[in-house]
């Protein structure tokens, strides 16, 4: 894809309808609608949102397949599935002490025997504390996952999390507690087991999202979802 007047017109003009507070996937909809041309309004939204060029453009590459399944005046359905697909997710790159606590988190995922795909997102964009407590209300059920190894993740994420000043502090110290006791009654009971590679069915567990290319590479597509 070249860059010239009329790709910077597009960004332009996708990243003024991004500050009146309209979503990704309305701004690629209306881009789509009256440019005709899917590729370039996509790579458009991502540019505007800050995603990097080169990454940007392997998502559009990925994602033309999809364009081939629809036809003029499904632009919704198209924006739907790019969303589905992370294709507008900006990676956040976070310093030492975030990535160790991503990383004590998706061990908590792996031992847990996955998770929801649409987290996915969660991950790469460093939304810790959501991670975080929604993994406190975990409840093991069918032998599936590591319980031990989970909760010993999760109280080390907890302690990590609960240095930081934030609006959900105090969630996030009773989140903390939850797991120090769900730690020590586990450990209680058994000892530590190697992790399980059983997972809930709709899940993902897959590789964890390496720091240092979380904003060079291509996002990968939801569990279950493919381009074609």
């Amino acid at each position: 894809m070249s860059h010239g007047e009329g790709e910077d017109a597009l960004v332009l003009e996708a990243r003024e309808m991004l500050a009146t507070g309209r979503d990704e996937e309305e701004v690629f909809a209306e881009l789509a609608a009256h440019t005709s041309d899917w590729g370039a309004s996509a790579l458009a939204v991502c540019l505007a949102l800050g995603v990097p060029r080169t990454d940007a453009e392997a998502r559009i590459r990925e994602a033309r397949p999809l364009f081939d399944e629809f036809e003029v005046g499904e632009e919704d359905l198209v924006a739907m599935f790019l969303a589905r697909g992370h294709a507008f997710v900006v990676d956040r790159v976070l310093d030492g002490h975030g990535e160790r606590i991503r990383d004590l988190l998706w061990t908590a995922a792996c031992a847990r025997g996955g998770f929801p795909g649409d987290m996915i997102p969660w991950f790469r964009t460093g939304e810790l504390t959501k991670i975080f407590l929604f993994f406190a209300k975990t409840r093991f059920r069918d032998g599936r996952g590591s319980p031990p190894e989970f909760w010993a993740a999760m109280v080390t994420a907890g302690e990590l999390l609960e240095t930081e000043d934030g609006p959900d502090h105090s969630e996030v110290a009773a989140g903390l507690e939850h797991c120090r006791a769900q730690a020590t009654s586990v450990g209680a009971r058994s000892q530590m087991r190697p992790l399980r590679e059983t997972r809930a069915p709709g899940t993902y567990s897959g590789t964890v999202p390496s720091s240092a290319s979380m904003a060079a590479r291509p996002l990968p597509p939801a569990s279950g979802m493919k381009w074609a």
